[in-house]
């Protein structure tokens, strides 16, 4: 631990704000960091105006940084600005029964690829590069929990789902003592199957009645985690204030450490830093242990608004005895790698095999993408042939993540080299990454090709391949194949999702109509009801800021905020560069961004500055 802490100093710079924590605290001499604020966080001066409801937290000008039984900030999210998601796992009813057979499940590998986006909702990360931690294990046991994870790919049929499904909310109480009664068996493994599809689907209103159905007629014995799915949907549905109602209400016996930290994650969904504090804090009130999920839920949150303190909590896990697991480390080696510290990425890396844990594929494909960003083509090269092994025909779950990476060196041939070991007998995944790698190397007719040929093995394909080569069409400026590609999913009867949606403003702003592409995203919106994804919005956003359209930019703006889309230093740092590039003076913005919470990161603080109506300069004040 003491290595890792060592790897991650470079994250961290010395600061006037320390944060500190009240009594028995052990102290360690370490230098704290400048905090680039993202939601609702604190920076710099302003930190003293942290919520005061967090009573636990003070600032102090000592150089020391404390840790005891309260801790300022942890939480976690699905990555970068764009949040997302940490799902699925927290019920007993949503972890397989012993009885189980594991391969008659495999029967059902790849029906769910085959789904449309309609049928199962994919969020796209809005920085593809990204670590997620989607690993919430509930588990009791280790066999358990794999599963659980064997489970949750396949597309399981369920009569109860469909019952679910094709009931009204208003009905579905009736439709479902209807179902008992005919004498339908209700055991765990028919909930929990049904459970699953609908938190794939992301139906969390529907889960959420079914459950509370559950839990008044007593069909099934609850557990903690069962309580635990209840916390989750709630959140999910009406919000965390409920969450935290329903806590209440959860007999004392089940009210353990995986409600809690349920609560943690819901908070961390919401992007809800203050509430998250106040969690974990209760956590550690109530002496439960402080587990390797909750650390990497902070070293998440850190990773997104201030990756200067994942030092402070790798102290931390270090003082509490928790060891790293292999996410830990994906973590810190994608921090690095982000951060262009290739030295520390590799020591991080040297550090998880003296742990004894080897680089598995994604860890392997991870560095050599940052290698490729930061320029080092010759370890990257040695990586990808690490990667590759001594046959790859042997080796072939390489190939999704070899294909890009090639076309990212731009190495055609090798991109063809690779796809060559698929092409006979492709896999869903392999063609996806095909398309993306033909896409970067300009190779358009062989991206083409792969897409048709797909529909020589599955008749139907999901939006999420049609979104692939829309997006290779969004790259090189195809507009009318786009437009044709788009009409052709649609007469597939592929539901136009947000997905699809990103890809086709893309594909408009790239091909310099910009506003026909705002115009889309607003018809989208509000004709189907959708919201939009984050990233679809700061496309339109980044473009009208780049022409200096204070208007417009404005306007987009003003939507991310009536979407839900609050708290994000980006859309700020966006806004503010149209005021630059127009040259024109952004009265009260720093006022604007204290009153949404937000504290300038130094980047942040420049566009302030350079927008700044009282600016002095040197000929004014020579003028004055």
């Amino acid at each position: 631990m003491w290595a890792l802490r060592r790897a991650s100093s470079s994250m961290r710079s010395h600061s006037r704000q320390i944060v500190g924590v009240r009594a028995s605290v052990v102290q360690v001499e370490i230098p704290s960091a400048n905090v680039e604020h993202q939601g609702k966080y604190c920076q710099g001066p302003d930190c003293r105006d942290l919520p005061k409801s967090v009573s636990s937290i003070r600032f102090a000008s000592s150089r020391s940084f404390l840790w005891s039984r309260k801790l300022s900030s942890e939480a976690g999210a699905k990555s970068s600005d764009k949040e997302d998601d940490l799902e699925d796992g927290f019920s007993d009813l949503e972890v397989p029964p012993e009885t189980d057979n594991a391969e008659d499940v495999k029967k059902k590998e790849g029906d769910e690829d085959l789904l449309s986006e309609g049928e199962i909702a994919v969020e796209e990360e809005e920085e593809s590069d990204e670590v997620v931690d989607n690993s919430i294990d509930l588990s009791d046991t280790e066999s358990d929990a794999k599963s659980d994870k064997i489970l949750r790919k396949k597309n399981l049929a369920s009569p109860l789902f469909k019952i679910i499904m094709d009931s009204p909310r208003h009905n579905m109480s009736a439709a479902l003592e209807k179902w008992v009664e005919e004498g339908n068996e209700l055991g765990r493994s028919e909930v929990f199957v049904a459970l699953l599809n609908l938190r794939k689907r992301k139906l969390y209103a529907k889960a959420l009645q079914f459950m509370e159905w559950l839990e008044t007629t007593k069909r099934i014995e609850f557990g903690e985690r069962d309580y635990a799915s209840l916390v989750d949907l709630v959140s999910k549905v009406h919000g965390l204030h409920r969450a935290e109602q329903y806590i209440k209400k959860i007999p004392e016996s089940f009210k353990g450490e995986i409600v809690y930290r349920t609560l943690l994650a819901s908070c961390v969904s919401a992007v809800n830093v203050t509430k998250a504090e106040e969690v974990f804090n209760k956590i550690r009130d109530l002496n439960f242990p402080i587990t390797t999920f909750a650390c990497n839920q902070l070293l998440l949150l850190y990773k997104r608004v201030d990756r200067k303190k994942i030092a402070d909590v790798l102290l931390m896990m270090e003082k509490e005895s928790v060891k790293p697991s292999l996410f830990t480390y994906k973590l810190l080696i994608d921090t690095k790698g982000s951060a262009r510290d290739i030295s520390g990425m590799e020591q991080i890396v040297e550090t998880m095999k003296a742990d004894g844990i080897e680089p598995d594929l994604l860890i392997q494909a991870m560095v050599a993408k940052h290698y490729i960003a930061a320029g080092h083509k010759e370890k990257a090269e040695a990586a990808l042939k690490e990667m590759e092994g001594e046959n790859i025909k042997e080796n072939r779950a390489a190939c999704k993540a070899l294909l890009p990476l090639y076309a990212s060196l731009g190495k055609a041939d090798e991109v063809g080299r690779i796809w060559k070991v698929c092409e006979a007998n492709p896999r869903l995944d392999e063609c996806l990454a095909a398309i993306e790698a033909w896409g970067k190397v300009g190779k358009i007719e062989n991206a083409e090709k792969v897409f048709e040929d797909m529909f020589k093995t599955w008749k139907r394909l999901s939006s999420r391949y049609y979104n692939a080569l829309l997006k290779v069409y969004a790259n090189h400026k195809l507009l009318s194949k786009g437009k044709e590609l788009a009409k052709r999913m649609s007469d597939n009867g592929c539901r136009i999702g947000p997905l699809t949606l990103d890809a086709l403003v893309k594909l408009y702003v790239e091909s310099g109509e910009v506003e026909k592409a705002d115009s889309v995203l607003q018809k989208a919106s509000q004709n189907n009801q959708m919201k939009p994804l984050y990233s679809s919005y700061i496309t339109l956003l980044d473009n009208y800021a780049k022409r200096g359209d204070i208007h417009n930019a404005e306007k987009i703006f003003h939507r991310l905020r009536q979407i839900g889309y609050v708290g994000r230093m980006r859309q700020y740092q966006s806004l503010l560069q149209a005021y630059v590039n127009a040259k024109s003076p952004a009265y009260g913005f720093r006022e604007r961004m204290k009153a949404d919470n937000m504290f300038p990161n130094k980047a942040v603080a420049g566009q302030l500055a350079a927008v700044d109506a009282f600016r002095k300069t040197q000929i004014s004040e020579l003028l004055d």
